[in-house]
């Protein structure tokens, strides 16, 4: 399956307000993926709206949030359910630091129904990293039935070569690398993804990141991020 396996919604406060669910799913069915993953900043409350349009468009979605570490480095957690990833969105929260958002500094934090209508906000900064370190966000992850990936790893700005200077000794399922970027570690052995990052719509991927799964699924994403 082709796929998008990291786009932000008007969720992160550093998404454009045309990422609702509804724009980004109708932009992954015009670029003809199968698969996208909708990864905010520390939250999932955009994703069961995503969830329904996705479905509508017949582009599946991969549950997912971008985690900043204790570190100040990010972390994928993928999920196969909305319900997995919101569970793991509420635990998130709690560890939060409670620094308040500020919009016309930061950008909004708007929570969408499937008709991109605002329901709420997130009050908590967004971008915060929460108190947890990636050994026990990787263990978190794992204990809800989901995949963790080091985010652009190659990338100075919050990948974890960037914040601690090596990869840490955990159970990763996969990694992220920035395409665009050269990569000073030896990626042998591992499952390596590439996405958009996309915080625009215009930046999503095309078609030119393939999984060999034998089926189109959330699950079949998991699995191949597993090696399973």
């Amino acid at each position: 399956m082709f796929a998008d396996l990291h786009i932000h919604s008007c969720l992160s406060p550093c998404g454009h307000e045309w990422m609702t669910p509804g724009n980004i799913a109708g932009m992954a069915k015009i670029k003809e993926l199968d698969a996208i993953a909708i990864a905010d900043h520390n939250c999932a409350k955009n994703l069961r709206a995503a969830d329904a349009v996705c479905r509508a468009y017949g582009v599946v979605l991969v549950p997912a949030m971008e985690i900043t570490t204790r570190e100040e480095a990010h972390l994928l957690g993928y999920f196969e359910t909305v319900e997995q990833a919101e569970g793991m969105s509420d635990w998130l929260y709690e560890r939060l630091p409670d620094i308040m958002n500020v919009p016309e500094i930061f950008g909004a934090q708007q929570i969408l129904n499937e008709d991109d209508v605002e329901i709420g906000t997130v009050d908590k900064l967004l971008l915060s990293a929460v108190d947890a370190s990636i050994e026990e966000l990787v263990e978190e992850i794992h204990r809800r039935g989901g995949a963790a990936v080091p985010a652009h790893i190659n990338r100075g700005s919050n990948g974890v070569l960037g914040a601690l200077g090596f990869l840490p000794v955990a159970p990763f399922d996969a990694l992220e690398v920035a395409r665009s970027l050269p990569c000073p570690m030896d990626l042998s052995g591992w499952r390596v993804t590439h996405s958009s990052d996309a915080h625009q719509l215009e930046n999503i991927s095309e078609r030119d990141f393939y999984l060999h799964t034998e089926e189109i699924s959330a699950r079949a994403v998991l699995h191949w991020l597993k090696g399973k």
